[in-house]
Formats: C-alpha cells, structure tokens, sequence
C-alpha cells in the first residue's frame, strides 16, 4: 500500500511539475504565444515557478524512490514561492502591473508545494 501511495504521489507531482515546466519556459520563451495569453505576467513570478517546476521533477523522482530529501526540495521549492509572493505583493502594492489571477494562482501553488512537503516529511523523512 505504501508503495501504490508513493507512486501516486511521485506521478502526481510530476504531472504538477510538467505542466509548471512546460507553462513557465513557454512565457518565458515566448512558445505557442502562451506569452500574449497571460496578459500583464510578472517576470521573477513566472522564473520562480520555473524554478519550483524542476524541484517538482527531482521531487517525483525522490518519492517515488523514496528518499528523504524530497522533503528538502519541497520545502526549499515552498520558500522560493513565497518570497515570489512577497515580491509579487510589494510589486503590486507600488503600482505595478499584473493579473488578478496571479495572485490566486500563487497562493495555490504555495498550498500544494507545501502540502507536498508535508506529506513528503510525514511519509519519508521518519525513516
């Protein structure tokens, strides 16, 4: 059972992390005009997620061969999101331009991030 639930988690985190990859590099390259899509994005928000995508992927790999650093990297992966957050507050606080929608996106991705790291510390870093 333990296994099938460590599976589950590894493929899970690594879709959240594909598809984290996959949206991050295209703003930031500008792929499939995903940029022009997103509207007023704010640049060190989308280069944070891209961040936290490979702590995502090097995560799944750590769950799914159950190793204890994976708590290591969600919890680094949840700091990153917040100082991002941070950031993305006091940018909108001095007039900077943004999505409404990127502060709801940020505060559930700090939720899962951080529901991953604990559920990485309760299954893993106890053995």
């Amino acid at each position: 059972m333990k296994k099938i639930f460590a599976f589950f988690l590894a493929i899970t985190l690594g879709g959240f992390g594909l598809l984290t990859l996959f949206l991050s590099t295209s703003v930031i390259f500008d792929l499939f005009g995903i940029r022009a899509k997103e509207g007023n994005y704010v640049l060190f928000v989308v280069w944070s997620n891209f961040i936290s995508s490979i702590l995502y992927l090097f995560a799944a790999y750590g769950f799914f061969k159950v190793k204890n650093w994976t708590t290591l990297l969600l919890g680094i992966a949840t700091v990153i999101l917040i100082i991002a957050f941070i950031g993305l507050k006091i940018h909108a606080g001095s007039g900077g331009i943004y999505e409404a929608k990127t502060i709801a996106a940020m505060i559930f991705r700090i939720s899962v991030t951080l529901l991953f790291a604990i559920i990485a510390y309760l299954r893993l870093s106890k053995k």
